[in-house]
């Protein structure tokens, strides 16, 4: 459960389906008020969870933890903007495009390093991606596309922050303030709300419960990995949306996005093998390490 590819591999697919879910119910309810209900659940839920097992609120870092919880606030508004005005797939990846985001903020700010064999997987990845967003072919430039590439920017501002807080808070006290804070951000964009029904209720409590459950998988996954292998890794959820938008949606994936995703989905695969490989290497060091150092000792006292 330490594996940070493997955190973030189930932190895509709960956010494709709650992905779903907003597409589904947006047609009724507008994007403010679910960014609104979606934080409010999160925020009782995991202040239950934190009760029961017993873990106290910080004093320190509180500004940075309110930072993250305005960034991932305004990437859940405008995300969710951008999924009730554009196709499902289309609004995805525009979101997808926070890689772009991270590398340079984690450049800039966590002064993050990749091994040659990562980025090799990475650029699989990237190429899968590419793919996908089929730049000759997408025609949906609009105001609504321009809100999910600020969408793309707050989530790669959510991820560092993610990755600076894990050092020292918490993932579920990160996401606390994540739920709540994004609650208060959504709050003056609700402008007319409408009382939602009973199944519309049912949907809005579905996406709070597996919004958490999404965050404390991409919490943890940021604990464990870099910023930038998760956010790319979470390119796998690309295909899932594809997939969730032909079920529901009747949005017939094309040839480029079957290649694309095959590629993603390999892209994975084998970075989850090349991190496993390298934290099998560092602990085989730290075993002979010790051992040869013990030989040495050993030799000076017979000397």
């Amino acid at each position: 459960m330490k594996n940070g590819v493997l955190m973030a591999l189930l932190s895509a697919f709960v956010f494709s389906v709650m992905n779903a879910l907003v597409k589904e119910v947006s047609g009724t309810i507008p994007a403010a008020e679910i960014a609104f209900f979606r934080g409010l659940i999160g925020t009782i839920l995991v202040v239950a969870l934190m009760r029961h097992q017993q873990i106290a609120f910080s004093r320190k870092g509180i500004p940075m933890l309110v930072f993250r919880g305005m960034m991932g606030g305004l990437y859940m508004l405008a995300f969710f903007f951008t999924l009730a005005k554009l196709p499902l797939t289309d609004a995805s990846i525009l979101a997808q495009l926070a890689p772009i985001f991270v590398i340079l903020l984690s450049a800039l700010f966590l002064k993050e390093k990749l091994s040659a064999r990562a980025k090799a997987m990475l650029l699989i990845i990237f190429l899968g991606a590419f793919i996908l967003l089929k730049p000759g072919a997408y025609s949906s430039y609009s105001a609504y596309a321009l809100v999910g590439l600020l969408s793309a920017l707050f989530s790669a501002a959510a991820s560092i922050s993610i990755r600076y807080l894990s050092q020292k808070h918490s993932a579920y006290e990160i996401v606390f303030y994540f739920t709540v804070t994004s609650s208060l951000v959504a709050l003056p964009f609700v402008h007319l709300f409408v009382m939602p029904d009973t199944r519309e209720l049912v949907l809005l409590l579905l996406i709070g419960i597996v919004s958490l459950i999404g965050q404390l998988f991409l919490t943890k996954a940021f604990t464990h990995e870099s910023a930038v292998v998760v956010q790319v890794v979470s390119y796998f959820g690309l295909m899932l949306n594809a997939m969730f938008g032909y079920l529901f949606w009747s949005e017939t994936p094309d040839a480029a996005t079957i290649i694309g995703g095959i590629l993603i989905v390999a892209g994975c695969i084998a970075l989850t093998a090349a991190k496993s490989g390298g934290a099998k290497a560092a602990a085989a060091k730290r075993f002979i390490i010790p051992r040869k150092e013990e030989q040495e000792d050993e030799e000076r006292t017979i000397l």
